[in-house]
């Protein structure tokens, strides 16, 4: 028996690596088209969709009219002409009454210069820069509004609120984060960007309306999170430094937090990968326009929106680049949530 626990446990991790690792190659197959024709360029290249018609150059349409003028005089004087060839005469020469009513199928060099100037292939560009940063701009808006309110929330739930207050508090908190997050778009959309623009300027849907729809969205998860994590405190710790004179703040500040620490950041990184991720609740209220942000309340597009928006009919070259923003997406996650993981919860000696 012990040693089948030990096996469906193993199972179960390795379930875990085979399904990251799938959809990695998945997302790495389909976006190699992408990768290939566009490369490492993609991902500052701020054009998306944009057709570039490669025309022929003058120096290749003067090449080309001389190709053709020499060509039509290659005959040389000193040549002589065969004897089985018959020379037209005046009589054999039609005159502009014979040429009256009748199409003039004789090309001009005007008609030349526009037949060479007709666009000869249309590539269509495609470019992930703009999406990246808003990704990574709303993702940072969101992370600097929640992080201090859910530290504060889960504070007063944990250390400072009686309990006939914390309880039902934390269960609507708990609810909160349940709530789905198109109902957060549609009230972004309706209620809170038009009160945003009201205060900061600019448009209802927005970069700074995204970002703080957002963080109202992870609030509930990081609080709820980390009040559970300082709940973990022994209370013989805390009881030990209010006997030594310690005040609340104190408490806190030396005690509850260094103990529950990792319970904190965790419930961070959590936050952050639904920031990044989110696309529902951000596709009402980003704007979803291709425009790189010059301040705060401009809008712009995210990589979940656009993946979102331009899924269902793309197919070809732009199905492989939305594949591509895809993996961006998910590198990005990975670096960060790892980066996060290794760096502040690591076990410092």
């Amino acid at each position: 028996m012990e040693t089948l626990f030990k096996r469906l446990s193993a199972f179960s991790a390795t379930i875990i690596l085979l399904i990251l690792t799938s959809i990695f190659v998945v997302l790495f197959i389909y976006a190699k088209p992408a990768i290939k024709e566009y490369g490492i360029k993609f991902l500052v290249d701020p054009r998306w969709g944009v057709v570039v018609e490669n025309q022929v150059s003058s120096t290749q349409i003067q090449s080309s009219m001389d190709t053709s003028i020499n060509s039509d005089t290659s005959i040389n004087d000193d040549e002589d002409i065969p004897m089985d060839v018959d020379i037209p005469t005046d009589s054999d020469i039609p005159t502009d009454s014979d040429l009256v009513g009748q199409d003039n199928d004789i090309p001009t060099d005007n008609d030349f210069l526009a037949q060479t100037n007709t666009p000869t292939k249309a590539k269509v560009i495609y470019g992930g820069l703009i999406p990246i940063v808003g990704t990574i701009l709303s993702t940072l808006i969101a992370m600097f509004f929640a992080v201090p309110i859910a530290m504060g929330i889960a504070i007063f739930l944990s250390e400072i609120a009686p309990p006939f207050v914390a309880k039902p508090v934390g269960i609507a908190i708990e609810l909160l984060a349940a709530i789905p997050s198109i109902i957060y778009g549609m009230w972004g959309l309706f209620y809170f960007g038009p009160f945003v623009a009201k205060i900061f300027g600019g448009s209802s849907v927005s970069l700074l309306v995204a970002g703080l729809v957002l963080g109202i969205m992870i609030i509930p998860f990081m609080a709820s999170l980390t009040r559970d994590s300082m709940n973990t405190t022994p209370n013989v710790l805390k009881e030990s430094a209010y006997a030594m004179g310690a005040t609340k703040f104190e408490v806190i500040k030396d005690v509850i937090f260094p103990y529950a620490k990792k319970g904190i950041i965790g419930s961070m990184i959590l936050a952050l990968g639904r920031a990044l991720g989110e696309t529902m609740a951000v596709a009402f209220v980003i704007g979803g326009v291709f425009n790189l942000p010059k301040k705060l309340t401009d809008p712009t597009v995210s990589i979940p929106v656009v993946l979102a928006n331009n899924f269902a009919e793309s197919s070809g070259m732009s199905l492989s680049a939305l594949f591509y923003l895809a993996l961006i997406l998910f590198v990005i996650s990975f670096i960060v949530i790892s980066f996060a993981k290794f760096y502040f919860l690591r076990d410092k000696k």
